[in-house]
């Protein structure tokens, strides 16, 4: 088999490729560019699952970062375990083809228990009092150490957060190019999330995130040079590009001005009671994902949120259909933003009753997914924590606002300007001008046997 690498540039898309991006420019004089359609949900585990299923998601379950289990009543957002992908992935099928074959795959989600034969992914340490400790999880489990010990502990941090940078995507590059000088893999699938940060801060303007776009340029230069220096063939893509935003749609609180809403109060402070309400929204970009007790509150809430400012398509069966998304994982009705709003977890309606998981960086508490988890309310603030933590004081980084305005580029809707569908790029031969992403898994079948 020809040894490939996939090389994930999150958020790349034709509006952010020019001056900044020097090395990348020069490159595409000699590849073939193709968009890739969006289909829903275009976020991170959904359209990766997509291209290493060559499923849609009604087929490989993954209806989106997170979703409602019905059966425990509760909203989990950013699972690991690759058991929850109902699909054959790419690595299967090439090992089925040649049993030598051999896949890392490095920070691609769904990264646990996965049979690729090398795996990293982040998974911090939680211990009993409380603290968040940066780690990853490895397969091999000796792999992490090595990482660790001659990169440093992984930058969890600079991975997500208002600390985040291009520090983890560095880190992940050098891990990468360590696995392939000691194991040689015949598949690479590496994840450089760094520009997924600053547009989704500032919106994909050139003029805004110049310094980023040039930080993943660089580093995307020395992981070309390195792979080609080894003929490896080089798949680059993204897995969506991000549109500019300025208008959060705050369903949950319409939900709750219905009555629909179930709300308790523990210390004061207001929590969303998933299983004891009629109707709630699990927020997910620019997509949400509405479960109802019933068929007449399923009605009654198509009917609450048509002609909502913002809202764009409100699926029921026959739409979820229609977009691929009928699977038993996704909402009763499915609702997706226009390409300039998008939807917030938001269900409070005062501040002052926010939940304390509000104000922090918690992706798994949180009932939906907070890009505003990305700002930070007060430095003044944030360094007092700090300086309680390296005091040995016991802190809480309730640092986070709650100022969904914030927030200026997303991604997850269908319907966005070309501009900013999501890229493949490829030296090996011409293919189509625009994919749909059922066929990545092929292209990546096809750069195997060349």
């Amino acid at each position: 088999m020809q040894r490939t690498v996939v090389i994930d540039i999150v958020g790349l898309s034709s509006a952010v490729i020019g001056a900044h991006t020097p090395f990348l420019e020069k490159y595409l004089e000699n590849a073939h560019v193709s968009r890739i359609k969006p289909h829903l949900p275009a976020v991170t585990t959904s359209m990766q699952s997509t291209y290493l299923t060559g499923l849609w998601p009604s087929q490989h379950g993954i209806v989106g970062n997170g979703w409602y289990d019905r059966t425990d009543c509760e909203i989990k957002f950013w699972k690991q375990s690759n058991k929850l992908v109902q699909g054959e992935c790419v690595w299967e099928v090439a090992k089925r083809k040649d049993p030598s074959f051999t896949c890392a795959q490095l920070f691609w989600w769904y990264n646990m228990y996965t049979g690729a034969d090398y795996s990293v992914t982040p998974r911090p340490n939680y211990l009993a009092d409380g603290r968040k400790i940066p780690d990853c999880y490895s397969y091999p489990a000796t792999l992490r150490d090595e990482l660790q010990q001659k990169f440093g502990q992984f930058p969890l941090f600079s991975f997500w957060g208002p600390g985040a940078n291009i520090a983890s995507s560095e880190w992940i590059a050098n891990a990468a190019m360590y696995v392939e000088d000691k194991y040689h893999p015949t598949l690479s699938l590496v994840y450089l999330p760094h520009l997924d940060y600053c547009q989704q801060k500032f919106g994909p303007d050139p003029s805004k995130i110049g310094k980023e776009l040039l930080e993943i340029d660089g580093l995307l230069e020395k992981l070309v040079s390195f792979y080609e220096a080894k003929d490896i063939n080089i798949i680059l893509l993204s897995e969506y590009g991000i549109v500019p935003v300025s208008k959060p749609i705050h369903i949950n609180r319409l939900l709750r001005k219905a009555g629909l809403l179930a709300i308790r109060t523990e210390r004061g402070l207001e929590l969303l009671d998933a299983g004891a309400s009629a109707a709630f929204a699990v927020a997910d970009h620019q997509v949400a994902h509405i479960y109802t007790k019933d068929q007449s509150t399923k009605e009654h809430v198509m009917k609450l949120l048509e002609g909502e400012e913002g809202i764009g398509l409100l699926l029921d069966d026959a739409g979820k259909k229609q977009y691929h998304i009928d699977h038993g994982r996704a909402g009763d009705i499915v609702a997706v933003s226009k390409p300039d709003s998008w939807f917030t977890y938001y269900f409070w309606l005062d501040d002052r009753l926010a939940p304390d998981y509000a104000r922090v960086v918690d992706i798994h508490k949180k009932p939906g997914y907070d890009p505003v988890e990305m700002f930070m309310s007060s430095k003044l603030r944030a360094g007092y924590k700090l300086l309680r933590k390296k005091l040995g004081f016991r802190y809480v980084m309730d640092v986070i606002p709650l100022d969904a305005t914030l927030v200026k580029g997303s991604h997850g809707a269908i319907g966005i300007p070309s501009e900013y569908y999501p890229l493949l790029i490829t030296k090996n031969k011409q293919r189509e001008n625009e994919l749909e992403p059922i066929a990545i898994k092929d292209v990546i079948l096809d750069s195997l046997k060349a």
